[in-house]
């Protein structure tokens, strides 16, 4: 009898947590009712630049949708390219439009110091010597290699020389995102799936937070030579695909992509990674509000490279007062009018614009929007080029 009291106490108990966290969650549920997005409006008659998905995986992996639904839900998000990025997935796959939607095989790779994101590869990888070396077996394939959530607490990568080596970081990643909040379930977490019952895109936008150790790592590496910045999807199903792929993108500016993409799979499969692997690509938080007009202006070489003493200006896209700002970290710092950057140090920096954003509860919370590649930051008087 006194078990069984013991029992129906710790029940009640239970079910009453449960309650708790359900009305919690409800409240956040409520509030995200009346958030609206995007943050800053868009833009009548200007042109849209192209934008897709960079790292995700469908069901030849650990995703939870095959190659056909994934397309479909970037075709009704908007997108125009997908990077499938499926664990160490060697088999020969060509590029394909799926849905309207140009699917670009590319690979994830899970090595003994981390997992390393594969694409634009000239001849097919070696799949034991990838899995084995890492960024050694890219460069020898002629590809690209993006150091997959580099700092996470899951999975960091834990070589100095390969990262040294490796020519992409993912700035912001949303499994990162999702996984620092499972860390903080009552501050993040629990507010994030309240929202997503009735506005699934705000439940994936308050995962966005900024991330000053993955910055400050991205900055001491473009110190050596410069880096591409991408922000990845990693996207699993869960969130959903296309509520991810609503809430960020990479986009190819006239830039990175001078000319229309080719209605041709192969052709234009060379086209994105291309743009993406010049430094000129960006990421955006779509959620936030399209970056068409965003522009990084001044003595700035093709390889994202300037010198101590020069000053970049940053031309935002219209929005209304008060609700963007320019973020500066590393060798910059932001002048009294709010857009130029005096760069005061060799090193790098990270320049990026920030959007006064809906927040948890009521209020708003200041998040990243537009994101570029870092710029290398050479001694006074050197050669930038």
């Amino acid at each position: 009898m006194r078990r069984a009291n013991v029992l129906g106490k710790l029940l009640r108990a239970l079910l009453g947590l449960v309650l708790l966290l359900l009305g919690f969650a409800g409240f956040f549920t409520c509030a995200a009712t009346a958030v609206d997005y995007p943050v800053v409006a868009p833009q009548e008659g200007v042109q849209a630049w192209p934008r897709g998905a960079f790292h995700v995986h469908t069901t030849r992996s650990d995703g939870r949708g095959t190659v056909e639904e994934v397309a479909a839900a970037a075709r009704k998000a908007g997108l125009q390219f997908v990077l499938l990025t499926d664990h160490n997935d060697f088999g020969p796959r060509e590029p394909a439009f799926v849905e309207g939607v140009l699917m670009i095989p590319a690979v994830e790779l899970s090595t003994p110091t981390g997992h390393l994101v594969a694409f634009g590869m000239q001849s097919p990888l070696d799949g034991a010597r990838a899995r084995q070396e890492g960024v050694s077996a890219v460069e020898a394939a002629g590809g690209v290699s993006v150091l997959a959530h580099p700092v996470q607490k899951k999975n960091p990568w834990t070589d100095p020389e390969g990262a040294r080596r490796a020519r992409g970081f993912e700035l912001y990643s949303a499994d990162t995102f999702f996984r620092d909040a499972v860390r903080s379930p009552f501050s993040r977490l629990i507010p994030a799936v309240g929202a997503s019952f009735t506005n699934p895109l705000h439940g994936v936008m308050l995962l966005v937070t900024p991330q000053p150790a993955s910055t400050e790592r991205l900055l001491e590496l473009t110190r050596e030579r410069p880096r591409l910045a991408l922000c990845s999807h990693d996207a699993h199903g869960w969130p959903r695909y296309g509520d991810v792929f609503r809430a960020l993108a990479m986009y190819l500016p006239p830039a990175a992509l001078p000319e229309s993409l080719s209605t041709e799979p192969r052709a234009a499969a060379a086209q994105v990674m291309r743009a993406l692997s010049s430094g000129q690509a960006v990421c955006a938080f779509r959620g936030l509000g399209e970056p068409m007009g965003f522009a990084l202006e001044g003595p700035l070489s093709e390889q994202r490279e300037a010198r101590v003493g020069d000053v970049l200006t940053v031309r935002l896209p219209p929005h209304a007062p008060g609700t963007v700002r320019v973020e500066v970290a590393g060798a910059g710092r932001l002048r009294p009018d709010g857009t130029s950057i005096e760069l005061v140090e060799e090193g790098a920096v990270q320049i990026e614009a920030w959007v006064l954003a809906p927040g948890r509860f009521f209020g708003s919370e200041w998040r990243p929007w537009i994101v570029p590649s870092p710029v290398r930051v050479l001694p006074r008087g050197s050669s930038s080029g």
